[in-house]
């Protein structure tokens, strides 16, 4: 049995990973702050063995009783409606909770895994985007907080591992989504879902061409703990290649929620990528993975949950 810290343990992403080291046997500690986790993405954990959570800021302090295996260093918003909400609170988790992270995985002799993004990127020239490209980000733009704090993470994590020989892993993470999504997460795919089933217009901003490529969350957990056993340190991509326009993911979720709503433009937001798709060759030959899950598959089983959190919501 490991013993596991998964910090930002209730978030969307690091409550997924919580359930799927508790079923593979392994103890876990999820900490998180609840800034934007969410105690009811974990709540069904609460009763079972070898889970605890801790409430804590891991931008102040982090303690750990006992010895660690591995630190899976998930905690930070991720959302662009998030980044003006809480940029300072977005850059002290990718830079001081990232640094007392690496601390403690040195301490305890624990491998280190640092969930990055594909917003490293930026509004990337390159399409589709592999490790090895740098980006191109405005560091002070509004988007920057977020892109600037995890490549400021990366570069620590490096650090770590060839100053102090942590074993540490880096993946980046594209485009995700599933159950345990807030509502009001402000990213595409949530968004779409409570407005079709609240019966509004679906907002998709400029005129809907940029693209994505989605990535469901089951498929993101394999990859993550792929990586985890792997001795790989630099970053790997974990994302689905099937790349859409906003606009057609739009209309997609209009078809399957059966909603009359429609859809409105708005402004671009600044500094807003116009094609986001992983180069995953690498994840391939390093990890043996690729993406299991399709996207109508994914949305489907997305579009349950999400009827679910809006029908709560309405009483």
């Amino acid at each position: 049995m490991r013993r596991i810290l998964i910090t930002g343990g209730s978030g969307f992403i690091g409550s997924h990973l919580c359930r799927r080291f508790l079923d593979d046997g392994d103890e876990v500690i999820c900490m998180d702050n609840l800034l934007t986790g969410r105690l009811q993405n974990i709540e069904d954990l609460f009763g079972r063995d070898f889970f605890t959570f801790l409430k804590q800021d891991v931008s102040e302090f982090i303690h750990v009783p006992g010895s660690l295996d591995a630190i899976l260093h998930f905690a930070s918003p991720a959302s662009p409606s998030d980044f003006e909400r809480f940029p300072i609170q977005i850059l002290k988790v990718g830079a001081l909770g990232t640094h007392k992270a690496l601390g403690l995985a040195r301490e305890k002799g624990a491998t280190f895994l640092l969930a990055s993004t594909s917003e490293c990127y930026g509004d990337p020239e390159v399409n589709p985007q592999p490790e090895t490209y740098w980006g191109n980000v405005n560091p002070i733009g509004i988007r920057g907080v977020y892109d600037e704090a995890k490549r400021f993470a990366e570069a620590m994590t490096m650090a770590y591992h060839r100053a102090h020989s942590v074993s540490t892993r880096i993946v980046r993470i594209f485009n995700t989504y599933g159950p345990a999504m807030r509502p009001d997460d402000g990213r595409a795919i949530p968004t779409f879902f409570a407005q079709a089933l609240r019966g509004e217009d679906l907002t998709v901003y400029g005129d809907g061409s940029q693209t994505r490529s989605v990535n469901y969350v089951s498929d993101l957990v394999e990859g993550v703990c792929r990586l985890l056993d792997s001795d790989y340190a630099l970053p790997v991509n974990i994302g689905n290649t099937q790349e859409m326009t906003v606009r057609a993911l739009a209309e997609r979720i209009l078809e399957l929620t059966g909603s009359s709503s429609g859809i409105v433009c708005r402004d671009l937001p600044p500094d807003d990528p116009k094609v986001r798709r992983p180069d995953i060759s690498l994840a391939g030959r390093v990890l043996g993975w690729k993406p299991q899950v399709s996207p109508e598959e994914g949305l489907r089983t997305t579009l349950a949950y999400f009827e679910q959190e809006v029908s709560r919501a309405q009483g």
